[in-house]
């Protein structure tokens, strides 16, 4: 990736405010994703244009022929930026560290396809030596798969995979973090990157703001390269920088399922029938009645029903709720922001039309996460983002297993479905075995699509070289790189209005 080394500078983004967590075992958010681009690396990362998995700590990477053993050679220079070497069981502790039990990692389960990690992660055995990882040699791992997992690479990319160092503030990226506090992070290159040479910026500063006034004004004015959130795009005065990308995403409302009344499906799908379907997503540009994007090859399923009280009324006097003398109760639990107060106002109004009373709680955003899992509530909003292309992505997060799984609904059924789909190798015929899953979940009640996600980020193309948009709104830092020195267009066009 050549550069003119002379030309290069610190690169401003302005992120949002955000509570960072700096773990990638145990992270979940998707600012937090693209920070982790520059401070840690796994066996595997994405591509910056095509988002296909490229080796990275891995040197190259054998499947045998049933497909349920990989053999991954590291790269001899591959080095953590204290310089420690890493090694094979380097890797092989960094991921059973992330399947340890106490960690509650969030994407452990996405292990699961591994040999005995299952049983490690959830506690039923604790024996390390059941789990399908062996160490050949110094820079050679073996992973067993219980069954074919052509897309294992794909997880490897997510940064709960990526290669830890127990001591502190030691990285296996392309940067090292030197300042965190609640006003900005700076990343510092990592000298001893195996791919050093090929990294541009010496350095990078993320100002956290959620001024969208000021953020505008300080890339207007050349003080800012990236904006990431909170911006005003119709004050930008060089709209080439602004870009638009559909994500690989669905923003949809689940209920918690494991307990009474709503781990009814009928009770559940009453409350469905009665969302007014169009009103609720009326703002929404990308509206979506499915969980999983239409892959290529992914089989077309039914939806999530339209509007229909006469339906609901019956669900509900069927399980005993008449809306007169025994209401049904129900609590939301939404962000604090516009859009979600409106999204709980549709609710509560069209609910009380069928005789139910809601009670609606509003968090801020940085409290929402933790709330899903702590708040006792009934219904909660998420916007999630595949980890990679497949409905897995979206799957794996009903299965009863799951650490994923925030609705506490489980399904034998559901589950055997997706056990049966990692067994087929032909990608079409498992995803028809995933359709179905898919479908069982939607006719369950537990969820309701409403919508595919756009993210919006201000760069300035004129300066900034190597970002570039992807379904998944990851750029990995390290190909980035400044193209050009001197006064910027956009401050230009500033001075000259």
């Amino acid at each position: 990736m050549p550069f003119t080394p002379e030309i290069q500078r610190e690169l401003v983004i302005i992120s949002s405010v955000h509570n960072y967590n700096l773990n990638p075992q145990t992270s979940t958010y998707s600012v937090e994703a693209q920070v982790f681009t520059g401070l840690y690396e796994g066996l595997f990362s994405y591509n910056p244009y095509t988002l296909e998995p490229e080796c990275a700590i891995a040197d190259s990477f054998k499947i045998s022929r049933n497909k349920l053993t990989w053999t991954i050679s590291l790269k001899q220079n591959a080095k953590f930026s204290n310089g420690d070497k890493i090694t094979a069981q380097t890797v092989k502790d960094s991921w059973i560290s992330l399947l340890n039990p106490s960690q509650n990692a969030p994407f452990a389960s996405l292990f699961d396809c591994v040999k005995g990690a299952e049983d490690y992660r959830t506690g039923k055995s604790k024996d390390e030596s059941q789990i399908g990882l062996t160490v050949k040699d110094n820079y050679t791992i073996i992973i067993k798969l219980n069954t074919p997992t052509e897309h294992l690479s794909k997880i490897l990319c997510h940064h709960a995979f990526s290669i830890i160092n127990p001591k502190e503030n030691v990285f296996s990226g392309a940067f090292c973090l030197s300042e965190y506090n609640n006003d900005h992070i700076i990343l510092t290159k990592n000298q001893n990157y195996w791919d050093a040479n090929n990294v541009a910026l010496p350095s990078i500063r993320i100002n956290l703001s959620d001024n969208s006034e000021e953020n505008t004004y300080l890339f207007n004015t050349g003080k800012a390269d990236w904006i990431t959130d909170y911006v005003d795009i119709t004050k930008v005065y060089n709209t080439s920088s602004i870009n638009y990308t559909s994500l690989f995403s669905t923003d949809y409302i689940f209920f918690k399922s494991d307990k009474a009344p709503f781990n009814n499906p009928d009770i559940r799908n009453a409350l469905l029938y009665a969302i007014p379907a169009e009103k609720i997503r009326a703002d929404r540009l990308l509206k979506a009645t499915t969980l999983v994007l239409q892959l290529r090859g992914y089989p077309e399923i039914f939806g999530v029903p339209d509007e229909d009280i006469e339906a609901a009324q019956s669900l509900l006097e069927n399980a005993g709720y008449d809306g007169k003398e025994n209401k049904l109760k129900i609590t939301i639990c939404f962000t604090d922001d516009e859009p979600a107060k409106n999204r709980a106002q549709i609710l509560q109004e069209a609910w009380q039309k069928i005789g139910v009373e809601t009670d609606i709680i509003y968090k801020t955003g940085r409290e929402y996460l933790d709330a899903v899992n702590t708040e006792n509530a009934d219904l909660f909003n998420y916007i999630w983002i595949g980890d990679f292309a497949d409905p897995l992505a979206f799957l794996e997060l009903f299965r009863s297993s799951s650490s994923l799984n925030v609705t506490g609904w489980k399904n034998q059924k559901y589950d055997t479905l997706l056990e049966e789909a990692a067994k087929i190798a032909d990608t079409a015929k498992r995803y028809e075995k995933l359709a179905e899953a898919e479908q069982l979940l939607l006719d369950s009640g537990t969820i309701y699509p409403i919508s595919r996600t756009i993210s919006v980020n201000v760069v300035d193309f004129d300066i900034v070289s190597g970002w570039f948009d992807n379904a998944l709104d990851i750029h990995p830092l390290k190909y980035l790189k400044i193209i050009k020195p001197g006064p910027r267009p956009n401050v230009v066009k500033l001075f000259e209005l």
